[in-house]
């Protein structure tokens, strides 16, 4: 958990953008708020994973 997760969630972020602003343009707009949710939820399901991890830690930290 670093920098890494930071570059994974903001690649996602752009990849989204550029979908977003390219379906919109192109008058798809449903699909255009479909990718960014998807989106949205992908990026939640990442940092829910770390969450994860972070509370499995503190939990075997204070195991004794």
């Amino acid at each position: 958990m670093g920098v890494d997760l930071i570059f994974k969630i903001a690649a996602i972020g752009i990849l989204v953008a550029i979908l977003h602003t390219l379906l919109d343009q192109s008058g798809r707009k449903e699909i255009a708020l479909m990718t960014s949710i998807i989106g949205l939820v992908v990026v939640l399901a990442v940092v829910a994973r770390e969450i994860f991890k972070l509370f499995e830690s503190i939990k075997t930290m204070f195991q004794f």
